[in-house]
């Protein structure tokens, strides 16, 4: 089983679509995370408001979201060959990736920012505490199961973008299930790319699910 061709091209699809997620995410929140934190310190209600600097990010955050995701890899295909020296293969979809995720994730860490009780930042205030430690040491601490949450879901989308990449030859499964499934006309390889992604997105599900519930301060 094995040393079946196939298999082999099967096993490298799953390792370049977890690789290509992961790093994907890793670097997304890299750049989502201050964004998110950005937007929610200079919101109308926010512990720093800035109402010209919030609209333009709000602004710049929705269109990027907007964006379908095929249409930003071609878009941004001079950038990929740029930094990456190429525009096909799983190392050059890390790019577009990044880029359609980062608007993404800033909204996630914003949406769990947002959630927290006003009375803690309050109290945190009253205690004269500094905007730096009410972000680090009140708000981000007090969200940490839902940006796991979030982190969950942004992992589980940007899998679904590493697989539409194939149609553009990004590498993964999405690309086995274009060249073979789709091209060769091969339906069980089709089927076979598909479980193969459906088990992913339970794995990353389940993963998150636990971190979420073990981090979960109220549960304990």
């Amino acid at each position: 089983m094995w040393d079946n061709p196939m298999t082999k091209v099967l096993l490298i699809g799953i390792w370049e679509s977890f690789y290509m997620t992961i790093l994907s995410t890793i670097f997304a929140y890299i750049f989502g995370t201050p964004l998110g934190i950005i937007l929610v310190m200079s919101g109308k209600d926010g512990i720093r408001p800035q109402p010209v600097l919030f609209k333009i990010l709000d602004i710049i955050v929705n269109i990027t979201r907007s964006i379908p995701f095929l249409i930003l890899m071609i878009s941004v295909t001079p950038l990929t060959r740029l930094i990456m020296g190429t525009q096909l293969g799983s190392k050059a979809t890390i790019v577009p990736l990044v880029l359609a995720a980062t608007p993404f994730v800033a909204r996630m860490v914003e949406s769990s920012l947002l959630e927290i009780d006003r009375g803690i930042i309050e109290a945190a205030h009253s205690m004269g505490a500094s905007n730096f430690e009410i972000i680090f040491k009140v708000m981000l601490p007090e969200a940490v199961p839902s940006l796991i949450n979030g982190a969950t879901i942004a992992v589980t989308t940007i899998l679904g973008y590493s697989a539409s990449a194939g149609v553009m030859g990004g590498g993964g499964l999405g690309t086995i299930a274009i060249n073979y499934g789709y091209n060769r006309n091969q339906g069980d390889i089709m089927l076979i790319t598909i479980i193969l992604l459906i088990i992913l997105v339970q794995i990353f599900q389940e993963i998150g699910m636990r971190i979420a519930g073990v981090s979960d301060k109220r549960k304990s």
